[in-house]
Order: structure tokens, then sequence, then C-alpha cells
């Protein structure tokens, strides 16, 4: 037997190399190991080795924070219940949408109804006792006038901030009410000369411009701000033309004003219930002249006080305004607006 190794034998187990794709082999049992391992192989790459395939797009739920190893999740009933935000009265929680809060008067234009709200019977008749007041008081002397003359500039000042959705605003409504007692007291100084009336104006109309450059608000914030307290001070100002006034115009026109305010309050419609004010307030100042000495110009005189008054009634029943409202500017800004008036007629008809 020769030693020789038969042809196509290999002693150490190895097969001839083939380049991929090729078949050396006549043997099917090794054919399809070959071709197991040439798959195996072609399947397998440094990339597929070192990194793993990714299946599907990341999502928020895979990102999402894992609790660390060894905590417990606490049953559904042991979980406490956040507490509800606060919010305030006639508006729902804050959101994180960045939505504006609707007022009520938003609200209101958005459903087509209307942002007035007329202040009622109540106010109407503080607005005819302080009315009185000043009528009476005025009969007594001018220091007697003083008192509710006060009260009404205060509450005119406090009742037009809130109207304008300033509150709290203590510096504000302090210098409009600073501004109305120095005019009071330019009056009584100057003999009620309403020359003093205007000057305190204008003082007080640039003191409130110092102020307000002195803020650290927005530039809007700023300017609405000017706007509320000069045309506070304006008003609590122009209230001490009472003060001014001769006492019997006076007299007629506190009269006439609590009793167009009361008839105004009357549940009526809008144009019957002005109409019903005005000449209610005629001839209350017809009433209030005979007993003055005015006579019949008093009529003129409470016609005049009366349409005043109305204006501010209706400025005090815009925009939905609260309560808090309906009784500071609702009482006092028909009285205020009509100061104007009395002293004008008062003078002209004397």
């Amino acid at each position: 037997m020769s030693n020789q190794p038969h042809e196509g034998y290999d002693p150490y187990g190895q097969q001839p190399q083939a380049w991929p794709g090729q078949q050396p082999y006549d043997d099917p049992y090794a054919a399809q190991q070959y071709t197991q391992n040439t798959q195996q192989w072609q399947g397998q790459t440094w990339e597929t080795q070192t990194h793993q395939p990714v299946s599907a797009p990341v999502t928020a739920a895979d990102t999402a924070y894992l609790p660390p190893q060894g905590y417990v999740a606490p049953a559904p009933d042991e979980v406490p219940e956040a507490p509800a935000p606060a919010s305030d009265a006639g508006y729902g929680p804050a959101t994180v949408g960045g939505n504006t809060r609707v007022t009520d008067a938003q609200r209101a234009r958005a459903e087509g109804r209307s942002p007035v709200i007329e202040p009622g019977m109540q106010p109407a008749a503080l607005t005819a006792l302080l009315g009185l007041l000043l009528a009476g008081a005025a009969a007594v002397g001018t220091y007697a006038l003083l008192v509710p003359l006060v009260a009404l500039q205060a509450v005119t000042a406090a009742g037009w901030f809130r109207l304008n959705g300033m509150w709290p605003a203590r510096q504000g409504i302090a210098l409009g009410f600073a501004g109305a007692l120095a005019a009071d007291a330019a009056l009584l100084v100057s003999d009620r000369s309403p020359s003093a009336i205007l000057g305190t104006l204008g003082v007080w109309v640039l003191l409130s411009l110092v102020l307000q450059l002195r803020s650290h608000a927005d530039p809007d914030e700023r300017m609405y701000g000017l706007m509320a307290t000069v045309a506070a001070a304006a008003l609590a100002i122009v209230a001490g033309g009472y003060l001014a006034a001769d006492a019997d115009a006076v007299t007629v026109g506190a009269i006439a004003v609590a009793v167009a305010v009361l008839a105004r309050a009357l549940p009526l419609p809008t144009p019957a219930s002005v109409v019903v004010a005005l000449l209610a307030a005629a001839g209350a100042g017809v009433a209030a002249g005979a007993m003055t000495g005015l006579g019949t110009p008093g009529a003129l005189l409470g016609a005049g006080a009366a349409a005043c008054a109305l204006i501010g009634h209706r400025v005090a029943s815009y925009d939905y305004p609260s309560r808090f409202v309906h009784f500071t500017a609702g009482v006092a800004l028909p009285l205020s607006a009509a100061a104007p008036a009395v002293y004008v007629l008062g003078r002209a008809l004397a």
C-alpha cells in the first residue's frame, strides 16, 4: 500500500478554500453547511456586532423617567390628591397655555349682551341722602358744608379707581383725595374764588405726572395709571365747586340731583326713565327755588344739574362694575359731575 495520500484528500481536515458564492463541494451536506456559514458571515458585520439595530423610532414613552430600583409605586388609592389651585371669583383655574382671562364685560360683548349694569335703588338712595346733606349743610354755612363735601370727595376718588379696574391703588386714591383737600383749603383762603380750583387742578396734574414717571412699571401701565390718577383727582377737585357756588344754588342743585337719581332708578325703560328724571329734577328745582328765593330759574338749575348727574350715573354703570363700584362711584359720581353745573348756573341765574 502506498503511503502517498489519495488525490483530493487533506490529512489535516482542511478543505480547499473558495470565494464566496462558489460551490466547491459535490457533497450536498457539505454544500448546505457551507451555505449556512456563508449566510452567517454575511449577516454578522462589525456594525451589527458593536451597535444594536434600531427597530423603531424613539418615542416619548421610551425616554420617560424610570424610578430607581427598589422603588415601589403607591397604590392608586394611596396617591394623594393635589389641591385645586385657588382662583379668583368669576374666573376659572389658571392654565399653562397662555390664555388670557376673560372679564365679565368681555364675555358680555362676545355674547352680544350689554356691558352696562345700573347701580340700582340702594346706591340711588345713598346719593339722595348725601345730596340732602349737602343741601342742608349749605343752608347752615360754609364750614358745615365741608363735612358732607369731604365725604363726597373721598368716595369719588376711591370709586373712580375701582371703576377703572385699578385696585388696590392706595397712592392714587390718596393723591386724588389730597388734591381735593388742597382745593378746599385754597377755596377757603381765597374767599371761595374759582381760580383756586383751577390752580389746584393744574398743580395736581403735574404732580401726578412726576409720580408716574418715577414708576418702574411698563409704559402702557404707567400711562393708564396716569390717566386714572388725573381723572380721579380732577373729579374730586371739581366737586369742590359746591364750596365755591352760592349757597342757594347748592341747595337747589343738590335737591334736584337727589330727586333725579331716585327717578332714574325706577323700573322704567331707559329713555322714559331719563325723561322722567329730568322732569322731576326741574320740578324739584322750582320747589327748592321757591324756598330759597331763587324762584322760577330754579327749574333750569335743577334740570342742568340733573343732566350732569345722569351722565355721572351712566359712567358708573359701565363695564360690569362690582358692588363696591355701585356703592362708591355709583353714589358719588352723579353729585360730583353736577358740581360745575351748580356753580355756573348758580352764578348766571343769581
